[in-house]
């Protein structure tokens, strides 16, 4: 879960409503408009259930949205949170690639045996019935697959792994969940602590280096890893911060921090969006190449 505020958590419904409207947040291009080529891949993020005065709305913050249309050139799509009502290979096949991102919310312990949360408020049942079988099923189609804090809690989760519902209070451990004083996002999302990545791994390939400083703004993590998932990242009190999906058949890894924020900023926000991107224009060409072999 990650402890995110204000505009970074800007609800955009399927009705493009915001919350809390704001400034919108400046981008490193911001005096050139953004333009999606009617060829950009697209990309789905299941929404969270989200409530707004007196109503239920499926929403998902602004900030992932920002970094899937310019950082990834690619269109994003809102995807509702119904749960068991999507036939999944039929939805699948409609899409080039998926993120899977942070929420207030957090995964409901009963998936993976935990103990009962300590404020059931803070869990979304709508998003779980759709993000973990969800999840499975883009693996299994080799979909690019992106997944972000609670995304990153959830592809664990999926594969039978477990989660730390409290990291804080784990002896030895650091605060993962960022300052707890300011609401400012610079400060919240700004950079905690150091994270080791695998050397010759795929976050490595793409950081070009195997260190990195991150933000932190999460009280759960990985716990036991699943089986089929490989580490990527690590903190330096041995937190999972990173995993791959081993033998996935496209672009599959799960990140704990927050790239998304202002991605423009750090080079290897970058250059992750880029390659989940390419990978998503790939997939984008294989299914142009499916479905004129299925009109022939």
């Amino acid at each position: 879960m990650a402890r995110e505020t204000g505009l970074a958590n800007a609800a955009i419904s399927i009705h493009l409503f915001f919350e809390n409207p704001g400034p919108a947040p400046a981008r490193r291009d911001s005096e050139t408009p953004m333009k999606i080529e009617p060829s950009a891949p697209l990309v789905a993020i299941p929404a969270c259930i989200k409530a707004i005065e007196t109503h239920r709305f499926h929403s998902v913050g602004e900030k992932y949205v920002t970094a899937i249309a310019s950082g990834a050139a690619a269109m994003p799509f809102l995807l509702p949170a119904l749960g068991s009502d999507y036939d999944l290979p039929s939805l699948i096949d409609r899409f080039d690639g998926f993120l899977f991102t942070g929420s207030s919310s957090n995964v409901e312990p009963h998936h993976y045996d935990g103990h009962p949360p300590r404020d059931p408020k803070k869990t979304d049942p709508n998003r779980d019935a759709t993000t973990l079988p969800l999840i499975r099923a883009v693996i299994a189609a080799g979909v690019p697959m992106l997944a972000i804090c609670r995304g990153n809690q959830e592809l664990n989760v999926a594969f039978g792994g477990t989660l730390h519902q409290h990291l804080e209070e784990i002896p030895g451990n650091l605060d993962h969940r960022g300052p707890q004083d300011t609401e400012e996002l610079d400060l919240v999302y700004g950079l905690q602590h150091p994270v080791e990545l695998v050397p010759d791994g795929q976050l490595a390939q793409i950081a070009g280096t195997t260190r990195l400083d991150v933000n932190s703004v999460h009280n759960q993590g990985i716990d036991r890893l699943a089986e089929g998932l490989v580490v990527e990242a690590r903190a330096p009190d041995g937190v999972i911060e990173a995993v791959r999906v081993r033998d996935a058949k496209a672009f599959a890894l799960g990140i704990q921090w927050h790239p998304e924020y202002n991605y423009w900023e750090r080079p290897f926000a970058v250059s992750l969006f880029k390659a989940f991107g390419e990978a998503c224009r790939a997939h984008a060409a294989t299914r142009q190449d499916r479905r004129i072999g299925r009109v022939a």
